[in-house]
């Protein structure tokens, strides 16, 4: 054991820490951090209700596959033609989609079709379990998607579990069947960040929500931010000293939070590496305890 709470030596037994967890204060959460919180919790808790608020991104963090990609199964011998697939451009990623369900759309692939192969699509291990226990404690728990998928693609895998009442928001991108039954998708909404894809920055939607809740009486004791990718670091910069973001252990949000430490540039929040749902609910399980 390293003597920190990081999620490598609590549920994999590990007897050395990663050279990356004990070079890297911010993979980690020390037992000092936690007793910290726990007063902080307890101060706040006599001042208004506790309350948290957790982000999560969709694909590979809720789901454990990419929906977008996932769809293609429906195509004839479940692949894209050339010309649709070499069409991408960084950064405009729903536009490619559009293409996507266009070519579905003229192959005579059908709304009940692409619902029957979305809701096949397997949630991350331990998620179901997480999902579960936040919509039992609603009372602690905001709970907000923020997703590079679309709105029909998330309704219909929460409805597969039942887990519409667990979130109270889903920021993505706006989609609807045609009259003539394709599927079209829209930008989620217009912003100047460079450092995104043209059709959402997470960065934005997440502090035009926590600005919107404060305005409403609401003020989060914590945010917990949970995703896996490139477009996830940017609203993980927005996380302040007493935050938590939460990477996916071999995914490139890790690796990137990662490389920002090895050059000095670490960011303010902490950060704990997860694997399974389980690792996140065992974390939350600690929070409302303090």
């Amino acid at each position: 054991m390293c003597g920190r709470w990081c999620f490598r030596c609590l549920w994999r037994g590990i007897s050395s820490p990663s050279p990356l967890f004990s070079s890297c204060k911010r993979f980690l959460l020390s037992s000092s951090w936690l007793q910290q919180r726990s007063r902080v919790s307890r101060i706040d808790s006599y001042q208004s209700t506790m309350k948290f608020l957790l982000a999560f991104d969709f694909d590979y963090t809720v789901i454990d596959e990419n929906s977008d990609t996932w769809i293609v199964k429906c195509a004839p011998e479940e692949k894209l033609p050339i010309g649709i697939k070499s069409s991408y451009k960084k950064g405009h990623w729903t536009e490619y989609m559009g293409r996507v369900f266009i070519y579905l759309g003229d192959n005579g692939v059908k709304e009940a079709e692409m619902k029957r192969m979305m809701t096949t699509i397997p949630f991350t291990t331990g998620m179901t379990d997480l999902l579960g226990f936040i919509g039992m404690n609603k009372e602690l728990f905001d709970c907000i998607i923020i997703s590079d998928s679309n709105t029909v693609f998330i309704d219909w895998i929460l409805g597969v579990g039942n887990f519409h009442r667990v979130f109270d928001e889903v920021f993505t991108n706006p989609a609807t069947f045609s009259d003539t039954g394709y599927l079209t998708v829209q930008n989620f909404h217009d912003h100047s960040c460079v450092e995104c894809p043209k059709n959402l920055c997470k960065r934005k939607v997440l502090e035009e929500f926590v600005d919107k809740q404060l305005q409403q009486g609401v003020n989060y004791t914590q945010i917990v931010y949970i995703g896996d990718g490139g477009n996830d670091l940017c609203p993980v910069k927005f996380l302040k000293k007493n935050d938590i973001a939460m990477p996916r252990q071999g995914y490139t949000l890790e690796k990137l939070i990662s490389q920002m430490s090895q050059d000095l540039s670490p960011i303010e929040c902490s950060v704990l590496v997860w694997s399974s749902g389980i690792e996140i609910l065992s974390y939350l399980k600690i929070l409302i305890k303090e």
